[in-house]
């Protein structure tokens, strides 16, 4: 089934709801959800930078990485790679806000991290990039957007080197029964569809020539990062009033959604 959503609806939306993703999510302009530790009373933030550090351990980053972040967003996580772990990292989104954002805070930065990082702008479902440019394939909270999803796994299998790793994370439909709450507060606040459950996306994978080294669904930490954003918008900001307010509500049934199996998140490693 093709997303009802286009690439220029996504472009559109993130452009237009950059300042509100700041400064509700993360100030840096960091827009992913967290994995949080049992038992541990970790902050949105740090369930985020979790996220990060699990993905990086389970990708084998280390400073031979060459990388591209797919949907690097305003390049919050692809400066963090660099800074971490030595890689070199190129960004490339659909937003030309948010690429302009991370162009931007390259300045803010040394001089080895600038020489390391670059961004540009570009659909993932036809990346600016040559066969087999990187050892690495990063992605966060983007594929879930694109109306083909297919094309996006085979672009990332296109540039990836012969052996490269594939580690990412997206939404899934768990099943294909949607309330209207969950469409509404969910499937078509972040304009979104797609016919990928858990088993559905290994079997996709596997047909753009990957090789699942591993995967894990990780809903659980999808539920609590929407539990803890809508907390955060409930208690207001006088700018951003109204859309607070909605979000708050939003964010609330969206956690309702996992917990109904209309909304998934899964995590996976996988290898050209």
């Amino acid at each position: 089934m093709p997303s009802p959503y286009s690439e220029s609806e996504t472009e559109q939306y993130y452009d237009h709801e950059d300042a509100v993703y700041r400064a509700l999510w993360d100030k840096d302009g960091s827009v992913h959800w967290g994995l949080f530790e049992d038992g541990a009373n970790m902050s949105f933030l740090e369930a985020g930078a979790n996220l990060n550090k699990e993905m990086a351990r389970r990708g084998q980053l280390d400073k031979q990485s060459e990388v591209i972040d797919v949907g690097c967003g305003s390049g919050t996580t692809a400066i963090a790679l660099c800074e971490s772990y030595g890689c070199k990292v190129t960004g490339v989104d659909l937003s030309g806000v948010r690429i302009a954002n991370a162009i931007d805070s390259l300045d803010d930065h040394s001089r080895d991290v600038q020489e390391k990082v670059d961004f540009k702008k570009g659909s993932a479902t036809d990346l600016p990039i040559d066969d087999e440019s990187f050892t690495h394939a990063w992605s966060q909270a983007t594929i879930y957007h694109v109306p083909d999803k297919v094309k996006v796994l085979e672009e990332v299998y296109r540039v990836l080197k012969p052996g490269g790793i594939f580690v990412f994370d997206d939404l899934i439909k768990p099943q294909p029964n949607i309330s209207e709450k969950a469409q509404k507060f969910v499937y078509e606040r972040l304009l979104y569809d797609t016919d990928f459950s858990f088993e559905s996306y290994h079997e996709a994978l596997e047909a753009a020539g990957f090789t699942i080294v591993e995967s894990e669904d990780i809903s659980r930490h999808l539920k609590t990062s929407y539990l803890m954003l809508s907390d955060a918008a409930s208690k207001g900001n006088e700018e951003h009033r109204e859309r607070f307010a909605y979000l708050a509500e939003a964010y609330e049934e969206t956690a309702a959604a996992v917990d109904n199996r209309e909304l998934g998140w899964a995590m996976f490693v996988c290898r050209k």
